[in-house]
């Protein structure tokens, strides 16, 4: 028998009551959320990730996917850091590649909004959900985003390719894809060969789909230019994929990134901070000689965060997805906020899966 709704709201309850008591602020969000503002962020993508409807006076509307963006928003409106906040209530997602999964579901999340010190921020979000999570069979991973980003604003590269590879952190396969092509690893496809052999393929391609010929010729441009650059060095490419392969401790994996930047030093101060989160999560107790960093992790399911990322796995379970996930959106805020941005850490917490870790209907 599965969990009842009306457990997983009496367990939502308790675990915001945990950061209630380390005195967070409740918000309430409301369950229809604008669309535009969420389409505007991710894209056309998060349709297939979302309910969305049509209001008679709203427009387009989704059920909330989760709480983070309202509650920037509201920070970002009233707020003033340091400003923590928790909340709890259903989110929705449409599981059309795990249909075993619930497409509605509870979330309790903490929130820290201050500018004063992120490695201190980063620390202090992390120990509050290793403290709620103390007493369950959890193997916590962490990872940051920012020192791919890093990495790639290093690489001896043209803007529009930087650009591209930027736009694709988020999306593994995609970013290996263009790195392989960049770097000559991948051959062109041959529609592309015939595309760039063509003296003038604007006149001789007919016209299909919505795009103008100014565009169509604009893009022939643009791929035109891409192919007169020349491969990536190998050696950059070869510097990305050892920073990709880096699993371990912290405390290794922050000796092995020292090593990298040695080689690429745009990548320093992304290390740095890496090395101050790790001596700020010390000062709290983790023992980050054990705890474990994976430079890749969160980039398939986390794409509003671009520095410190964490989640909580079962370690018996790996039939379930993360029981937590967390970590640092700072560009997020400057997106909603108007350009003007309040440094922002925290978390999730699904107390359904705890429930299903328990054993309890």
């Amino acid at each position: 028998m599965g969990v009842t709704t009306a457990a997983e709201r009496a367990e939502a309850v308790r675990l915001r009551q945990r950061f209630l008591d380390l005195g967070a602020q409740n918000v309430d969000c409301a369950i229809l959320q604008p669309a535009e503002t969420l389409l505007d962020l991710y894209g056309e993508d998060i349709r297939a990730r979302t309910y969305v409807t049509q209001d008679p006076s709203r427009g387009e509307v989704m059920l909330r996917p989760d709480f983070t963006v309202p509650v920037v928003q509201m920070h970002m409106e009233t707020g003033a850091a340091p400003s923590r906040y928790t909340y709890c209530g259903e989110v929705f997602r449409r599981q059309e590649d795990h249909p075993e999964r619930p497409a509605e579901y509870f979330q309790v999340g903490y929130e820290l909004f201050a500018d004063d010190d992120p490695a201190q921020a980063d620390a202090e979000v992390f120990a509050v959900f290793a403290d709620a999570l103390a007493g369950y069979d959890l193997r916590a991973v962490t990872g940051d985003i920012g020192i791919l980003t890093a990495a790639v604003m290093a690489l001896e590269i043209s803007e529009p390719r930087r650009a591209a590879l930027m736009r694709h952190i988020w999306r593994p396969r995609r970013f290996r894809a263009l790195l392989d092509r960049f770097s000559g690893r991948a051959p062109l496809p041959p529609s592309r060969k015939a595309l760039l052999k063509d003296a003038n393929p604007v006149a001789t391609a007919p016209m299909i789909g919505l795009r103008s010929e100014a565009e169509i010729a604009a893009r022939v441009a643009a791929l035109r230019a891409d192919a007169a650059e020349g491969p990536l060095c190998r050696s950059q490419v070869q510097l990305i994929d050892a920073l990709l392969a880096v699993r371990e401790t912290c405390s290794f994996a922050l000796e092995h990134l020292h090593d990298i930047a040695v080689d690429l030093p745009g990548l320093v101060p992304a290390v740095n901070r890496f090395e101050q989160r790790c001596n700020a999560l010390a000062a709290r107790g983790i023992d980050v000689s054990a705890l474990e960093f994976e430079a890749s992790y969160g980039r398939s399911s986390m794409e509003y965060y671009d520095g410190f990322v964490f989640g909580f796995v079962p370690a018996q379970r790996p039939d379930l997805p993360p029981i937590a996930t967390g970590g640092r959106y700072d560009a997020l805020t400057q997106r909603l906020g108007g350009g003007r941005a309040a440094p922002a850490v925290g978390g999730v917490i699904r107390p359904g899966l705890l429930l299903q870790l328990e054993g309890v209907a």
